[in-house]
């Protein structure tokens, strides 16, 4: 089982233009990165399980709904009365969306470190604005350390919103800390320069290099349209192309990639840090050319509506 622990929220994204009037539409939809990552995993038919604080509101039954309806277990969601968090998305000419979050006092941070993963746990994902909003991140970051050294295949996804990072030197310095307890690394090229603090002219292999040697198997690194990268210690730098498609949006599209790898990782047996770590070059090309058009599947639709099964076997 693979569980995934972080934040569900509802999506506020735009109406078509023509439902629009003198304000904007904005049309609720779930989503939270981790809250996505699970999802697109039970879609594509792995076992897993959602471990998470979620409101009592209507948006939490909601997205409790949605997590049952993609086959997620639920049995690690902590409950509470507080609001659920709402992030308000801006969507680009090209499709690239930014975000504004309403956090405070929402159920989502008060996230507290569960007992214990169920019997048959044999990877854990986390990441995203789990991992910057207090109280909830350092339970977050608990369970990431206490799970690798169970013996864990931990994933990684910090998808950077620096609107939350009220000090980005102590965050970077913090994710440094994490880099011993994880297994897989998974960046956008966004996010990789932004924690490196490089400008895009900066040497960004060498950073990359760098954080590889503080202990994880390997390292992806999603680059839009232009495909994925793989910094791995068994096969160095491995890249593919992106599947060409017409993209609405590209909300979920990194949480699709996410869950993607881990999904292919597992369908060949390879969900532990020795097994990634001795990947060769042809396995990285078949696992990201995976990722790659699962993502795509996801951008040719609005929200964060990732693939199922059937649609990548087609």
């Amino acid at each position: 089982m693979i569980v995934v622990a972080g934040e569900a929220l509802i999506d506020l994204v735009p109406a078509p233009a023509a439902l629009s009037g003198p304000l904007p539409q904005l049309l609720p939809q779930r989503g939270g990165g981790p809250y996505n990552v699970a999802v697109a995993l039970g879609r594509l038919g792995s076992p897993t399980s959602f471990c998470s604080r979620v409101s009592t509101d209507a948006f939490g039954a909601a997205l409790l709904s949605g997590l049952r309806d993609a086959g997620v277990g639920t049995e690690l969601v902590q409950r509470g009365p507080e609001p659920t968090t709402l992030a308000v998305a801006d969507v680009g000419s090209d499709g690239s969306a930014g975000y504004g979050f309403y956090t405070e006092g929402t159920a989502d941070r008060l996230f507290t470190l569960p007992a214990a993963l169920p019997e048959g746990a044999t990877a854990l994902s986390v990441g995203t604005c789990s991992l910057v909003l207090e109280p909830g991140a350092s339970a977050y970051e608990a369970l990431l350390r206490r799970e690798f050294e169970n013996g864990v295949f931990t994933a990684l996804d910090p998808n950077i919103r620096p609107g939350l990072i009220a000090d980005a030197d102590a965050y970077r310095e913090r994710f440094l800390s994490w880099l011993p307890h994880v297994a897989l690394l998974k960046l956008s090229i966004e996010d990789a320069l932004w924690l490196a603090d490089l400008g895009p002219d900066g040497d960004l292999d060498a950073r990359l290099a760098e954080w590889l040697e503080y202990g994880p198997a390997a390292i992806v690194l999603t680059r839009g349209g232009d495909g994925l990268s793989v910094w791995s210690r068994g096969a160095g730098r491995v890249s593919v192309p992106g599947t060409k498609v017409t993209v609405v949006d590209t909300i979920g599209a990194g949480d699709t990639v996410n869950a993607a790898l881990l999904h292919r990782l597992r369908e060949i047996g390879a969900l532990s840090h020795a097994a990634v770590a001795g990947l060769g070059a042809e396995v990285w090309r078949d696992v990201l050319g995976f990722a790659a058009r699962a993502a795509a599947l996801t951008c040719s639709r609005s929200g964060a509506e990732p693939p199922y099964a059937w649609e990548l076997s087609a």
